[in-house]
């Protein structure tokens, strides 16, 4: 019965406009009210005893990073780099979509930063060029998810915050799959690209290609810093988060100087703005977490999945089945803050590595914001673009289907995860 509560009144919140932070408050006390407990201070202490942790504490620090990025001419520069280097060939601009993505996933660490900023550089060229509008914006919200991936990354802060994991085994393990979700999206391309005729520009000079690289370097050397300090146990990964968000406000303000102390400011706001509003709705996942464990959810949730758990690899399957479905209704975060403490019972009770199956949670997760009707993801890129919402959902879909066989990948093959993590660990 307190399954029931919960949905309804979550899908009920949501169904009425209510933002999901509220809708989560609301689900939370008509949880209470089902078990008796109700009581405005336990909300109160659970709310803002959830956002009270250090590991969280690097997610206001990558947000900085990744807005100081965008304005400070890091993300301009590394699409510099990767448009002087395949812009000449067929579907060009696109493999530099798919390769300035996966550069700005190890920079921002946040897929709907990296989507407004591709949409907003990107999207037009390739459409100039006589690419199907469509597809270039599909492409971009696609290229996009592989941020929560490669480190850093705050959906594997909040997970590991959450499962009480290693933050920097999973940076380091995600990494290879990353990577490998941007090979599926090339090779998607490259099919989808070879069917179009567009202009092509000129083969940049090998001058303009090596000054394209000295200009992105103090850009490409954040990501280093980042994986090399956590493998060689310099810094934490909340420690990394300060380290990038102080060197990309160096780089910005200091080698580029685009960044004036007045322009500097306002980053500082919008920094502070997101930052708030996705603590608060940790917050307010917290409290509804906390009453899932009271109301022994997943104890039930183990008892139901008892069955599989002498069969690791088909229960893996059955996971991200049902990730995907709620992805598909809710946005990321809540999805990682809510199903964690729910599935890790299960998943370590059947021998599964939490790091593999961290890495396997966002992936999934990170398809989500592709999926309507949600699709986060999407809504940004329709939002800088202006293309209709069902035009960038019908482009997306090929990659999407590339993300998805190269999870089922995943799942059938976790060696490409986990022999990687055991060398980088």
């Amino acid at each position: 019965m307190i399954i029931v509560v919960f949905l309804a009144s979550l899908l009920a919140a949501m169904a009425l406009g209510m933002p999901i932070a509220f809708a989560l408050l609301v689900s939370a006390g008509a949880m209470m009210l089902q078990l008796g407990l109700f009581d405005s201070q336990i909300i109160a202490q659970n709310l803002i005893g959830g956002v009270d942790s250090f590991p969280l504490m690097a997610v206001p620090f990558f947000m900085l990073a990744g807005e100081v990025m965008n304005r400070g001419g890091l993300s301009r520069r590394v699409i510099d780099l990767a448009l002087s280097i395949v812009g000449h060939l067929r579907g060009g601009l696109g493999y530099v979509v798919i390769i300035s993505a996966t550069l700005l996933s190890a920079i921002s660490g946040s897929a709907i930063a990296d989507a407004a900023a591709l949409a907003a550089l990107l999207v037009p060229a390739m459409v100039a060029a006589g690419h199907q509008p469509a597809r270039s914006a599909g492409l971009v919200a696609s290229s996009s998810i592989i941020a929560p991936v490669i480190p850093p990354s705050i959906g594997l802060v909040l997970f590991g915050v959450t499962a009480n994991v290693s933050i920097t085994g999973l940076f380091l393990g995600g990494i290879i799959p990353g990577i490998v979700m941007a090979m599926g999206l090339t090779a998607t391309w490259f099919y989808l690209a070879s069917k179009e005729k567009v202009d092509l520009p000129s083969r940049a000079a090998a001058g303009v290609v090596l000054t394209n690289v000295r200009r992105a370097g103090w850009a490409l050397l954040m990501p280093v810093i980042i994986v090399f300090g956590l493998k060689l146990g310099v810094f934490t990964p909340t420690e990394a988060a300060v380290v990038a968000a102080v060197y990309a406000i160096f780089v910005s303000v200091v080698v580029y100087k685009e960044l004036s102390l007045a322009a500097l400011y306002e980053v500082f706001v919008a920094a502070a703005k997101s930052t708030a509003m996705v603590m608060f709705l940790v917050g307010a996942a917290v409290v509804t977490s906390w009453l899932i464990v009271i109301a022994d959810l997943p104890v039930m949730l183990s008892e139901l999945l008892a069955p599989l758990v002498g069969s690791p690899q088909f229960l893996m399957f059955v996971i991200v089945a049902i990730v995907l479905l709620v992805g598909t209704a809710m946005d990321m975060t809540p999805t990682i803050l809510i199903l964690t403490p729910v599935l890790m019972p299960v998943v370590r009770e059947a021998g599964i590595d939490p790091i593999y199956f961290g890495i396997i949670f966002i992936i999934a997760n990170s398809i989500g914001l592709i999926t309507p009707p949600v699709g986060t993801v999407l809504n940004a890129v329709t939002g800088v673009t202006r293309i209709k919402m069902e035009d960038v959902i019908r482009g997306a879909n090929p990659f999407l289907v590339a993300h998805t066989a190269v999870l089922v990948l995943l799942l059938l093959v976790p060696q490409i995860v986990t022999l990687p993590l055991s060398w980088m660990r």
